[in-house]
């Protein structure tokens, strides 16, 4: 008789464990057990618990390959759902076994498990084992689908099987959408199709939702949303987030208006990635040195700042055409514009021509610094209006989230679980689906942010998406790459950069070290067909199949491999990071930040007072559902797991796991410096401390 030591962990979020009855097989290479019941006649499987138990055989079933977990009607008592983390089996031999599961078993089902140890099909010799990663690849293409979004946008992930009445846990908290008071109703039915193991876990759903309702109810209260006039006086925008503060938040509010804070955006706010090197002035920007000279310093010129690699361009061309929409009742009005910047020698990024359309002619003037203080301010804040629509719809969400998505989707419908890249990818894929859907019902629909809060509305949102998908490259995701492309990569003061590649450099190593260990050789790689089948599912399903992207259909090396994963994690961990966190921080004091504008870009000069410019900014109703919006989707939630942390065991083998211990180590001592860095600064950079980046797009 040979006897089994069994060890099941049930998940620690609230209401994951179950009254329904758990019985295992174990499956071995010479043969498998009865199927047991695992009961202790008292409390199994309570949130938190790891509960033990004995199975007994009649012989010995060799080495471990697969477990089924079996779970049953108990009695009469009704069905609950249950979460498990993982099956340790300690054999006869005394070896150990781990079978990691990590997800929900909502229903009456089996569960199939396979040991741990990562392995590619290639590697995979037992028949029985071949067919669990078969079964388990088709059971996901079945359930999870792809869906067109928006036509020209990555697509996202449908699943007409599911039936919320049937198959969703009733342990996790509902919300209907309704924000008491509140004019936005949310299209939360939007996230109900999705199972339990995509969706938040109670903790976060509770954080989530049950922080939302009184900040809206407190606007309601306050009478803010339903005020469609103009602001009266600047100081009362500091009203709306009386208690939320930082220093950097007091920092924007104090020192918006000045020019070195407008520059200083560029390289270290929350849209730190569009500033380019210029050595020419565009012909559609007609810039002169006799406009500018006055604003680079004596002993110099256009010319020679150009030559020295000091004059960058902020190019808003892809905003150009767009039309708008009524707020209130009020046409909004948009533009594309351009704006000229000079590095000086005392280390600021200074504006020093502003055009407020990509086409120049007598009806639109280049503003300059030397121009009355509200003419320069209000093309400044025209400038800040466009950076609204390139950072949240193209940096933010287009870049990461919905690509992320798509990276997530197509692992989950090609990678097995037992593959070695899926257990790389799955930290990072954590509940991105669930926060995407969220977004779009609160952004991407006719109740949401961008029809009533935004000048270009829904469909203008959408396009400047599709416009920036149809540029996206390959490269442009290759972070060191984009550095040197934009010319930025010598430039002082940019802490972006200097932390965005100290986090990329520590990743990109992890990464070598995981798959040179799973993939000795280029044949390797070449040869993997679930591997190949995932790249050519992003290239089809989010790069929408477009060859002039220059995302490989197929990976043929390691390097080529160590690439592409390191983009695939960087994108879904510190680049959403750099441009999320801090968003409240700068949006907040909304000039800074605008939505939308209602009077057209000026055509003339000198005639901007600060009434006009008043008028000109998003009304008080329109700001409070701007900023309530961005407030909910930039404040992370409770249940956090910041990069490097991963408490799911799905590596094993002690390669991998010594390279995660080193991560960790590398991570700690990029947060230290940039600790130490920051207690000199004025503004403090710290989006891309990995102790505030996460693992995942899960807000």
């Amino acid at each position: 008789m040979a006897a089994y030591k069994v060890k099941v962990a049930t998940g620690t979020d609230l209401l994951s464990g179950t009254m329904d009855s758990i019985s295992l097989t174990i499956v071995g290479t010479q043969g498998q057990s009865h199927k047991q019941l695992l009961n202790h006649f008292g409390r199994d499987f309570a949130t938190g618990a790891v509960d033990e138990y004995t199975v007994r055989c009649p012989q010995d079933l060799g080495e471990l390959v697969i477990i089924r977990l079996h779970k049953e009607r108990y009695s009469f008592l009704p069905k609950n759902s249950w979460y498990c983390n993982y099956v340790q089996i300690c054999a006869p031999d005394g070896r150990i076994y781990h079978f990691p599961a990590y997800q929900w078993m909502d229903g009456y089902e089996t569960l199939a498990l396979r040991e741990a140890t990562g392995k590619t099909a290639a590697e995979d010799t037992l028949p029985i084992l071949l067919e669990h990663r078969q079964e388990e690849i088709r059971a996901k293409q079945d359930f999870y689908h792809w869906r067109v979004f928006v036509p020209g946008l990555p697509n996202y992930v449908h699943i007409p099987s599911y039936r919320p009445p049937v198959r969703r846990n009733p342990n996790r908290p509902e919300w209907n959408g309704y924000i008491p008071g509140f004019p936005i109703l949310i299209n939360i039915k939007a996230t109900k199709f999705l199972n339990s193991n995509l969706r938040f876990s109670f903790i976060k759903t509770a954080s989530f939702f049950f922080r939302l309702g009184p900040m809206a109810l407190g606007f309601k209260l306050r009478g803010l949303v339903d005020c469609k006039q103009s602001w009266k006086r600047l100081k009362d925008i500091k009203k709306i987030f009386p208690a939320n503060k930082s220093i950097v938040s007091e920092y924007v509010a104090e020192h918006w208006a000045e020019d070195s804070f407008f520059g200083y955006q560029y390289l270290n706010g929350i849209n730190p990635g569009l500033l380019r090197r210029c050595t020419r002035i565009p012909d559609k920007f007609p810039v002169t040195d006799d406009m500018v000279a006055p604003f680079l310093g004596e002993g110099t010129c256009l010319q020679a700042e150009l030559e020295k690699g000091n004059i960058y361009l902020a190019d808003y061309r892809i905003l150009e055409g767009i039309p708008t929409i009524e707020l209130n009742g009020r046409k909004q009005h948009h533009c594309a514009p351009l704006c000229l910047l000079h590095f000086g020698p005392e280390g600021n990024m200074m504006p020093i021509a502003i055009q407020l359309s990509q086409t120049p002619g007598p009806d639109c003037p280049i503003f300059l610094p030397s121009d009355s203080e509200w003419d320069w301010l209000l093309a400044k804040t025209w400038v800040r209006y466009a950076e609204f629509y390139c950072h949240e719809a193209i940096s933010h969400l287009l870049e990461t989230h919905l690509i992320a998505e798509a990276f997530c989707l197509a692992m989950m419908r090609q990678l097995p679980m037992c593959h070695p890249l899926y257990k790389l990818l799955v930290p990072h894929t954590r509940y991105t689906i669930q926060i995407n859907s969220i977004g779009r019902a609160l952004l991407l629909n006719e109740g949401g942010l961008s029809a009533r809060g935004m000048s270009l509305g829904l469909e203008g949102f959408a396009e400047v998406m599709v416009r920036a998908l149809s540029e996206t490259t390959y490269n442009s995701l290759y972070l060191p790459n984009d550095f040197v492309e934009r010319g930025v990569q010598d430039l002082p003061g940019y802490y972006y950069r200097d932390d965005s590649l100290a986090v990329w450099d520590a990743l990109e190593r992890y990464v070598t070290e995981i798959i040179t260990y799973y993939y000795p050789c280029d044949a390797a790689v070449e040869g993997d067909p679930e591997l190949q089948s995932w790249v050519q599912e992003i290239f089809k399903e989010c790069l929408l199949g477009r060859e002039s992207s220059g995302f490989p259909q197929r990976l043929r090396t390691v390097p080529e491999l160590i690439r592409y994963v390191t983009i695939v994690i960087y994108t879904c961990s510190a680049k959403h990071a750099a441009v999320n966190t801090g968003q409240l921080e700068y949006t907040a004091w909304m000039p800074n930040f605008p939505s939308s504008m209602r009077n057209p870009p000026m055509q003339a000069k000198g005639l901007t007072t600060l009434e006009t410019f008043m008028d000109t900014l998003p009304d008080v109703k329109t700001t409070c559902i701007t900023l309530l919006v961005l407030w909910t989707l930039s404040r992370e939630p409770d249940d956090k797991r910041p990069l490097g942390h991963f408490p799911d065991i799905h590596f094993v083998e002690e390669a991998p796991r010594r390279s995660m211990e080193s991560l960790r180590r590398r991570l700690a001592q990029i947060s230290h410096n940039i600790r130490q860095r920051n207690k000199c600064l004025p503004i403090p950079y710290y989006y891309l401390d990995p102790v505030l980046i996460e693992n995942s797009i899960s807000i």
